[in-house]
């Protein structure tokens, strides 16, 4: 078992640390809930721990989501609390569930795994174990004064989902031949035309690229009806994930000017496809299609097994067909909500949507960014 499975803490200065005495509100027991699992939660932090991605690598199950940077670029850019659940049964954790504390006036306080996240599961992937697990959750969220919990996983049994997303992973082994070939046709011919049209890409890990890519961002949040996030939340990205080797940018350029680019993270041996934007008229000489195949070169040349193209809402078909084009396998991701105040799980309402999009979609771009700075740490 990894160090993040067990009742100590290594201290990379040499001997051993004890875990520090937990006040009762910290420590929560099935036991004294008249449960005859033998299962108790404790809360850690990541932020605490220099070495916790060597201790998720090693548990196994672990993504880029667990990792201690992106509870820092979380933290640091909307202020969120890390309130980790760590599982035990007798000495041994036995899993590791991500939350973090949302506070907002306009959206209430709840705790979310995790917020701007498009999955995060427990660390063993367990879903039977989280299932059991939900009062001790509950109880925590009680005791933290949250209205809901959120939890953003895959399938937890007898639990009735609030929402649902697809999912699309694409396998990076056998070779470079090997996975072209698994291309569905349109999506070969796609790359092939980008290359005709001499689109230019570019593989960068620079702050300035970065920049680059959030102008492209926040125009194609415009069309989509949505403001686009803080810049200091690309910012962050790029002081915890890009600047130390677990991410890059990939841009396409086009007669002198950016026409698409997507940013992409890595743990471990598994890519991630985080962030995509493109200019719609020029759409037709396909530059997201370079740019994803760029990425893909990239990533399995590095040692990459697999790559992740991230969620896609049920009715966005467009995007769901583009990602099924690259040879992926599909799965769902169940999103579930805890109403603390009906003791139940819900659904999500989603009446609101359009009417958003459609204003949003109207406004200009600089308005939309100092709506983005101003809404989305309430979001989560």
């Amino acid at each position: 078992m990894s160090n993040l499975m067990s009742e100590k803490t290594a201290d990379r200065e040499g001997g051993e640390q004890q875990t520090p005495v937990r006040r009762p509100s910290d420590e929560i027991r099935l036991s004294d809930m008249g449960s005859r699992m033998n299962l108790r939660c404790t809360i850690v932090n990541p932020l605490d721990r220099a070495d916790w991605n060597e201790d998720v690598l090693s548990g196994g199950g672990g993504t880029f989501f667990h990792t201690r940077e992106w509870a820092e670029v979380l933290a640091e850019t909307y202020g969120y609390k890390p309130v980790y659940l760590a599982f035990h049964e007798g000495r041994e954790q036995v899993d590791l569930l991500p939350l973090m504390e949302v506070k907002s006036l306009l959206t209430g306080c709840r705790g979310v795994s995790l917020p701007f996240t498009d999955y995060c599961g427990s660390l063993s992937g367990d879903g039977r174990l989280i299932s059991a697990a939900m009062p001790l959750i509950v109880e925590q969220a009680r005791q933290s004064g949250w209205k809901y919990v959120e939890l953003r996983c895959g399938d937890l049994p007898d639990i009735q989902p609030s929402t649902f997303f697809y999912r699309h992973t694409l396998d990076l082994t056998g070779g470079e031949d090997a996975i072209f070939a698994r291309f569905k046709s349109n999506t070969r011919r796609n790359v092939k035309k980008g290359l005709r049209h001499d689109v230019e890409i570019e593989s960068a890990s620079t702050l300035d690229a970065v920049k680059t890519y959030y102008g492209l961002h926040s125009l194609t949040r415009k069309r989509h009806g949505l403001p686009p996030q803080p810049l200091s939340f690309f910012t962050k990205i790029y002081d915890h994930v890009i600047s130390k080797k677990m991410g890059f940018v990939v841009l396409a350029r086009h007669e002198g000017r950016y026409v698409a680019g997507a940013v992409f993270f890595r743990f471990g041996d598994k890519g991630l496809y985080k962030f995509g934007a493109s200019d719609l008229a020029c759409q037709g000489i396909r530059p997201n299609n370079l740019v994803m195949w760029h990425a893909i070169q990239r990533l399995a040349s590095e040692g990459c097994k697999e790559l992740c193209f991230g969620r896609t809402e049920e009715e966005n078909q467009g995007l769901r067909q583009f990602k099924r084009g690259w040879g992926t396998e599909e799965r769902i991701v169940n999103y579930y909500k805890y109403d603390l105040a009906s003791d139940a799980f819900v659904a999500e309402a989603s009446s609101v949507k359009k009417i958003h999009h459609l204003l949003f979609g109207k406004m200009p771009v600089p308005v939309l960014k100092v709506l983005g700075s101003i809404l989305y740490k309430h979001m989560g």
